[in-house]
């Protein structure tokens, strides 16, 4: 099979995927848990990053900036119109090795909006931060702080 044909496979199942949580969350109220594979999937076919094997320690993907390969965790959050302000990211474990953070947030219908990067040492200092528990003892940061200490990398026209 070619990494066309494939890359065309992945988007119909991704497709299916999306919406079947669509249809999930009208129907009960709650995610179905495909936002961190979601997010994953858009990150590489926007940025151009190449996704490592399922469950790799510390990384998601691997992007060559010049003759350096960064690093990259992904993080996805999916913003509905009625979504509560404070919303998390998911835990960020600064003992395995990466070098930056992509934060992905998608809409309803689970489509990127925007692409934010936080580097390691920003990540890591707020993290060590004093005064949350969630912050501080499992690596949780707000889509705000996490916009606050980085940099756009790419916004839906």
């Amino acid at each position: 099979m070619t990494d066309q044909a494939l890359d065309e496979q992945i988007l119909d199942t991704l497709l299916q995927a999306k919406l079947l949580a669509q249809r999930y969350r009208h129907l009960t109220g709650k995610p179905l848990g495909i936002t961190g594979e979601v997010a994953e999937y858009e990150a590489a076919r926007i940025l151009g990053i190449q996704l490592t094997r399922a469950r790799q320690a510390g990384y998601d993907a691997i992007e060559l900036v010049g003759q350096t390969e960064r690093r990259l965790q992904i993080k996805g959050r999916c913003i509905l119109e009625q979504s509560k302000p404070g919303q998390r990211l998911g835990s960020i474990d600064i003992h395995k090795e990466w070098d930056a953070v992509l934060m992905v947030l998608l809409d309803g219908n689970f489509d990127a909006v925007e692409i934010h990067q936080a580097e390691r040492t920003a990540v890591i200092a707020r993290l060590a931060e004093p005064g949350s528990k969630s912050r501080n003892e499992r690596g949780s940061l707000g889509v705000n702080q996490f916009k606050a200490i980085g940099h756009l990398r790419w916004k839906r026209p």
